[in-house]
Parts: C-alpha cells; sequence; structure tokens
C-alpha cells in the first residue's frame, strides 16, 4: 500500500512537472503584445488584425492589441515597429504599401527586407474604385470619358503618399491616359469620409472597405483592380476590360523586426497558420473576395522582394512622380 501510494504520488509530481514546463514554454514573454497597423483607426487592416490579435491572446498567454500609427502612407509606423526591440512585443501589419513605401518614398530610408523579419502573408485581396451613390459616373466609362476632357478636374483621395491606394491609382491614371489630382489622407477611413462630404471624386480600397459601403447603398463600384471579375460582385467588371494590361490586387502581411529569435517566430507562425480554420475569419475574408493565406515565411520572404521589383519598375516605366 505505501509503495502504492508513493507511486502515485511520485507520478503526481511528474505530470505537475510536466503542466509546469508546458506553462513555462506557452507564456509570451512579454505580457502585452502590439500588433501595429501603420493607417488610421477604423481602416481595412482592423478587421483581420482585430481577430487575429483575439485568438493571439487566447492562445499565447499575453493580451495582444492593436494600435493604429498611421503619417507618411504607412511609413511611420512601419519605422516605429523596425525600431522596436526583437523581443514579441511589437509586431506589424501592413497592407500592400510594404512594397510601396521604399519605392515612393526613399528618403523614409525603409527597406523591408532589410528591417523586417516576415511571418506570414494574411490575406490576398481585390481593390474597388469607388464613387459616391449620387455621383454622376454611374460606370467606368462614364469617368474615363470625363477625366479624358477634364484634365486633373477629378480628385482622388488616398491613405497617404506611398500608400496602395496611391499607386494603385497613379497606375490606374497612367494606363489609362488621364489626369487625376490627388489628395492624401491619414488612412483609407478618412479618405472614405471625404467622398462622403464631396472633397474628392473617388478612391480605390479594398474590398474590405469598398463592399461595406456598396452593400450599405451609399456607394457605388466602378470596377476591381484584379485581373478578372470577383465573385461577389459579378456584375463589377474588371478595369482590365477598360484598360487592358491593368492589375493592382492588394494584400496584407505580419513583420516582425529584424532580429526576432527563432523560437518565438516559429511559434507564433504556427499560431497564426492555425487560424487558417477559424470560422471568423474565414467568414470575413471570403465576404471581401479575399484567398485567405497564413503560409508562413517563406513564401513571404520570396515574395516581397519580387513586389518591390514590381513596383519599382512601373514607377519608372510609367513615369509615376515620387518625392
Amino acid at each position: 500500500m505505501e509503495r502504492r501510494n508513493l507511486l502515485l504520488a511520485g507520478t503526481g509530481l511528474a505530470l505537475a512537472g510536466i503542466a509546469g514546463r508546458a506553462q513555462a514554454q506557452e507564456a509570451w514573454p512579454v505580457r502585452q503584445a502590439r500588433i501595429v497597423i501603420p493607417f488610421a483607426a477604423g481602416g481595412p487592416q482592423d478587421i483581420p488584425a482585430r481577430i487575429i490579435a483575439d485568438r493571439l491572446s487566447q492562445r499565447l498567454g499575453a493580451a495582444f492589441v492593436v494600435e493604429n500609427r498611421p503619417g507618411a502612407g504607412g511609413g511611420l509606423g512601419a519605422q516605429h515597429v523596425v525600431k522596436s526591440p526583437p523581443d514579441g512585443a511589437t509586431l506589424l501589419f501592413i497592407s500592400a504599401s510594404v512594397a510601396i513605401l521604399p519605392v515612393l518614398q526613399p528618403s523614409l530610408g525603409f527597406d523591408p527586407v532589410r528591417d523586417l523579419e516576415p511571418l506570414t502573408t494574411v490575406v490576398d485581396l481585390p481593390a474597388g474604385l469607388m464613387v459616391r451613390m449620387d455621383s454622376p459616373y454611374r460606370s467606368l466609362d462614364d469617368l474615363l470619358a470625363f477625366a479624358k476632357a477634364n484634365p486633373e478636374k477629378l480628385n482622388y483621395g488616398s491613405g497617404g503618399v506611398g500608400s496602395a491606394n496611391h499607386l494603385t491609382t497613379e497606375l490606374f491614371a497612367s494606363m489609362a491616359g488621364i489626369k487625376l489630382t490627388h489628395v492624401p489622407y491619414r488612412g483609407i477611413s478618412q479618405a472614405v469620409n471625404a467622398i462622403y462630404a464631396g472633397e474628392i471624386d473617388l478612391i480605390f480600397g479594398s474590398s474590405i472597405e469598398v463592399l461595406q459601403h456598396v452593400r450599405q447603398g451609399r456607394a457605388r463600384l466602378l470596377g476591381v483592380t484584379t485581373a478578372e471579375r470577383v465573385a461577389v460582385v459579378p456584375d463589377v467588371p474588371a478595369i482590365a476590360e477598360k484598360v487592358p494590361g491593368y492589375e493592382a490586387p492588394n494584400f496584407f502581411s505580419m513583420y516582425a523586426p529584424k532580429g526576432f529569435p527563432p523560437a518565438l517566430r516559429d511559434r507564433l507562425v504556427a499560431e497564426l497558420a492555425h487560424l487558417r480554420e477559424d470560422e471568423q475569419l474565414k467568414a470575413r475574408m471570403a465576404e471581401a473576395a479575399g484567398t485567405l493565406r497564413l503560409d508562413g515565411p517563406a513564401p513571404l520572404a520570396a515574395r516581397l522582394p519580387a513586389e518591390i521589383a514590381k513596383w519599382r519598375a512601373l514607377v519608372a516605366q510609367l513615369g509615376i512622380r515620387t518625392e
């Protein structure tokens, strides 16, 4: 009996030790971690980022919070992450601007390949050209006809110089042979407010941003930036149908500061990959015609230099203004 009790006691201590080690292993090295979005609150990145922050908080034993740090088309928030310690307390969640900022704003000294540790592409998304519901431009043909006859009379908004929607629109204007006037804001949510206030005539925004306004009956979508039409809005043409060769999809991705410990990176990447099966995240991205990725650092590490090279070549080829 005494031997049996000793064995049970020993087993209990061993299990307690295993549980203790597991708990210690699960603890994130900081009590609170920030996921920095380098644009104003209310933008399209907020939706997936907040879902991800909530799930990571549940699974990693730390409070993951979303922090919006707008400015310089995403450059200020990105620089903040670059300068942060690689201790798990600061991560970056950003749009395709991550590949555009080095091209349009080289004075920032921001090189995402050199300065950031890729974690994962979160989602690939189409973008769309949106106007107010009461806009006189009821189709892409209407808008192009007016713009060609009235150079620089149409104002477009963006989330700032160097933002994805800035270059997406400049690429559209260059390839369509029109001239538009750029009005930069501190994030796409401010640009959306401006379109309803009558300050601007059009914006290019990610599908997360524009489709909610279209579904509410407040705005009209004139075209999408993917090579083909998207299933959730089949009646909306691809801009390439009117401007051959035009294609400018968006993507959201996550990064850590350079020097992020491999053990932390691998653990975080595994948790992010687990979210491919998250029903809420899948549903919200499907509503926006998004393709959920969460496929780890290797594809993103290969993609990022290619994206930068693509935009740099286009800027040079089309003579798009930079700084």
